[in-house]
């Protein structure tokens, strides 16, 4: 059992940036997918980026240009760098990890092991 925790949420004015990380209990092995998710008040949880073993990346059309996915090579954990932020990035935002995905997933219910959430939000 992999358990993921977030770090790096906080408050930012819009434009400003800001890193996520994602620490693991053990090392998540390359068979995993590594995405990050977000919940805005009163919504759904909604995909954001994703990253594949082969350093293959997707991203949600609402942040690409803006967000970029990297992953620690040593432990497999994501990271999340988020430039020019809008108050509609506001969010909880969570990692996950998704097994042997054979295309990218955006649907929750598709990844194993998710984190406790990190709050951003974004002032205008």
């Amino acid at each position: 059992q992999v358990q993921l925790r977030e770090s790096g949420g906080g408050l930012v004015q819009a434009g400003g940036s800001l890193q996520l990380s994602c620490a693991a209990s053990g090392r998540i092995s390359a068979d995993y997918v590594l995405g990050w998710f977000r919940q805005g008040p009163g919504k759904e949880r909604e995909f954001v980026a994703a990253i594949a073993y082969n350093d293959n990346t997707y991203y949600a059309d609402s942040v690409k240009g803006r967000f970029t996915i990297s992953r620690d090579n040593a432990k497999n954990t994501p990271y999340l760098r988020m430039n020019g932020l809008k108050p509609e990035d506001t969010a909880v935002y969570y990692c996950a990890a998704g097994y042997r995905h054979y295309q990218f997933e955006v649907e929750p219910s598709k990844y194993d092991y998710w984190g406790q959430g990190t709050q951003v939000t974004v002032s205008s």
